[in-house]
């Protein structure tokens, strides 16, 4: 493994590659955007995008993805800032937690509609589970409704704009092209590799009907034009900062959690699902980095820590597996926790890991002293 020069992401990560110098995509992506972008012709790009929405609409003018985390917090408020009327539309993972709930229910109140899209639990049961013993993911189920449903809704009601937060493939990865946005359209999630590789029509057999992946199916390319429809990233037009958008989400009502951090750094995300940190967990096992290295190397770009405090704090943190998450994960899915660690095992990957005097061992890791066990 190599890791980036100047954070800590390593060159297993999908989406990381390391130029001549040893930085990588996420590194270069954020000094471009603080030497080379004109935010100002942005932000005015973006208000004349609001106001085409405002004359094209016939009730709403966007749609908002919205869990209640800090984000779609951060993404209401502005819009709302900007005069809109907003659908706001939630895929209701079956893991949901008290707080998730709490702040989706302030989130609500901030002055929107919302539709809180439940899919049938024994469905999402099934994929849920074939996803993890075919790809060692829980979030592909995720990410296709997410993606999916939202863009379905603004098809069938014609609503002019749905509106995401940041751009993962700018941020953790792809370049970031000052003069073109990369719009969330239906071959979005495919184009990216999210979605490993598969569509809904994938995943049908004996257990799965097509007619139970209709919540996971985006739009046709076809029905996504016809009903003029544009699907975009906020981040791409305001600047992304977590800590921004933790100070606007918190003057407007959310919670973080009191306890501290579920996993990664931060106490503020990922706090809306038992089942999200599973889906990070396999980050560890498949390439050797965990939520953690993200948040770390975030901070690093936005000059809050140095690389080395960073990887002292990967030190501190120590293992990170979330083995209540687990425990609750294998309820849902109702499989014994020694047929997870079946799973966890198919999918540790041997070019990144060795097994030394019968410990599994990272050679090379970013924190030479990592106590292993």
């Amino acid at each position: 493994m190599r890791y980036c020069t100047q954070c800590v992401l390593p060159d297993t990560r999908p989406g990381v590659t390391l130029d001549a110098d040893g930085v990588c995509e996420g590194c270069r992506n954020h000094a471009r955007r603080g030497q080379g972008i004109d935010w100002d012709e942005r932000r005015r790009r973006l208000d004349a995008i609001f106001e085409d929405a405002k004359r094209r609409n016939r009730g709403y003018d966007c749609i908002i993805p919205v869990s209640g985390g800090k984000d779609s917090t951060w993404q209401v408020v502005k819009c709302l800032e900007s005069g809109l009327r907003i659908l706001a539309v939630t895929w209701r993972t079956p893991g949901r937690t008290a707080l998730g709930q709490a702040n989706l229910d302030n989130l609500v109140r901030l002055g929107v509609d919302h539709i809180d899209y439940t899919i049938n639990p024994d469905v999402e049961r099934k994929f849920m589970y074939k996803a993890l013993v075919k790809t060692g993911s829980t979030g592909v189920p995720m990410h296709m409704a997410i993606y999916a449903i939202p863009l379905r809704i603004a098809v069938a009601l014609e609503v002019p704009l749905v509106v995401w937060g940041e751009n993962p493939h700018v941020e953790y990865g792809r370049t970031d092209d000052s003069d073109q946005s990369d719009e969330l359209g239906p071959g979005w999630g495919q184009r990216h590799g999210i979605l490993q590789d598969s569509t809904p029509e994938d995943w049908v057999d004996d257990d799965l009907t097509l007619k139970d992946m209709e919540p996971y199916t985006m739009p046709s390319e076809e029905a996504f034009k016809r009903a003029g429809v544009r699907s975009f990233f906020l981040g791409d037009y305001l600047p992304w900062d977590p800590a921004e958008s933790l100070r606007v989400a918190s003057e407007h009502g959310f919670k973080a959690r009191e306890a501290g951090p579920r996993l990664g750094l931060y106490n503020y995300a990922d706090i809306d699902c038992d089942f999200i940190s599973v889906h990070h967990h396999f980050k560890w096992l498949k390439f050797g980095c965990t939520r953690l290295f993200d948040n770390l190397a975030l901070e690093i770009r936005n000059g809050r820590i140095t690389r080395d405090q960073a990887i002292d704090t990967i030190r501190q943190r120590g293992d990170q597996t979330p083995h209540d998450d687990i425990a609750s994960l294998c309820e849902f899915l109702r499989i014994s926790r020694e047929h997870f660690a079946e799973i966890e095992a198919k999918f540790r990957n041997h070019d990144v890991w060795k097994q030394v005097d019968g410990v599994w061992r990272i050679p090379g890791f970013i924190v030479p002293d990592w106590k292993w066990s």
